[in-house]
């Protein structure tokens, strides 16, 4: 188990974030897992759960600023969509995991043994802690800024129109860079009339479904449920 400290690494951590805390107690938590705080005998010992709801909201609002800055005459619905693409579980597990955060994470055992470190899930609500922690120590235009400059690359993309409909190559390349794997497309259903046919195609990656989409063709399908499992991914 690592332990929390300038040897330990932090200090490149600081680094790369473009942050230095003035607290460092605040670093410390954003890493505590439940799971590893549940372990110890110390009531006064808090995990990172709470930090998490706070970067949660943190990231939507600066996200959300940026997008309003950058599209002024994006409708509101639009807006919306642009942000979940860019703060989606996949988008802050591919920060997360640019950062290397696995290896900071003080988790219980059974977390441990169960390759918790990679978990897309655990990585991205611990990547929403630390935001929270940055919040807490340094406010809102320091966490904006350090925001700004980590989901850059994720932001470039926004409005495109790549971006906006090749949900099916996005998706790729995502388990393709991080599970070394490609998800699958099975077709399941098609029904409907000749002229309006209507089909339905399952997406799975590992064994594990992801999503489905409906679409007036396999390929439409394909890239409905592409879009579903980029905004709701949630592997194990």
């Amino acid at each position: 188990m690592c332990t929390l400290s300038k040897k330990s690494g932090l200090d490149n951590l600081e680094r790369e974030l473009g942050y230095e805390f003035k607290d460092p107690s605040l670093l410390a938590r954003a890493f505590r897992h439940a799971s590893y705080v549940n372990e110890r005998d110390n009531g006064d010992l808090g995990d990172n759960e709470r930090f998490e709801f706070l970067g949660d909201a943190v990231l939507d609002l600066v996200i959300s600023h940026i997008l309003m800055v950058r599209f002024p005459d994006v409708h509101e619905g639009d807006l919306s969509r642009y942000r979940a693409m860019v703060v989606d579980e996949a988008g802050l597990f591919i920060v997360a995991t640019g950062l290397g955060l696995g290896h900071y994470i003080m988790l219980g055992k059974g977390e441990e043994h169960s390759n918790g470190r990679t978990k897309p899930s655990i990585l991205a609500n611990t990547m929403e802690a630390l935001l929270g922690a940055i919040y807490l120590d340094g406010g809102y235009n320091m966490a904006f800024e350090v925001i700004e400059r980590l989901f850059s690359s994720s932001l470039q993309g926004i409005g495109t129109p790549e971006m906006a409909h090749d949900f099916k190559s996005r998706l790729q390349e995502f388990t393709q860079k991080f599970f070394k794997t490609i998800p699958k497309y099975r077709l399941v259903q098609e029904d409907g009339p000749p002229h309006d046919r209507r089909f339905l195609v399952e997406l799975t990656h590992r064994g594990q479904v992801l999503a489905q989409g409906y679409g007036k063709s396999k390929k439409e399908a394909e890239q409905c449920a592409a879009r579903e499992a980029l905004l709701n991914l949630k592997v194990e």
